[in-house]
């Protein structure tokens, strides 16, 4: 199995709720490696960066506005597959169709309220990494 590194994004939401903690653990205990953690709050910029993909949508500019309404936690996971494994411990996008256990069940909820970000291929998280992370600060 290959060792990846992917992206996990608490958002504010999650970080408003305290739920930092418990999050992070759950990645831990599943096997990923916390390689890199940063506590910030995205510009306008980033967050267009790494959804950019969506703009045209309905959601996109209520996406732009809660993505930057406060702090978010950017988090590198490392680990066996380990972006798979990231969409399997966070859950469907949407909490309500989501696997009971899951991040996204346990603390989203709504579809535009869901926790957590995570790179969905080993393209994205490599782009979004490079997007949200300085070189030298993931200490894999």
């Amino acid at each position: 199995m290959a060792i990846e590194l992917t992206l996990s994004i608490i958002k504010p939401d999650a970080v408003l709720k305290n739920h930092i903690g418990d999050i992070l653990s759950r990645f831990e205990r599943q096997g990923l490696r916390i390689v890199a953690a940063k506590l910030t709050r995205l510009s306008r910029w980033q967050v267009e960066k790494i959804y950019g993909i969506h703009e045209g949508r309905p959601f996109y500019q209520d996406l732009l506005q809660f993505m930057t309404s406060g702090p978010v936690m950017l988090v590198a996971l490392e680990g066996e597959n380990a972006v798979a494994k990231n969409r399997e411990i966070i859950g469907n996008t949407d909490p309500r169709l989501a696997s009971p256990g899951t991040i996204r069940a346990d603390f989203g909820t709504a579809a535009n309220r869901n926790a957590v970000h995570g790179s969905d291929s080993l393209e994205s998280a490599c782009y979004e990494l490079g997007c949200l992370f300085e070189p030298g600060e993931i200490y894999s």
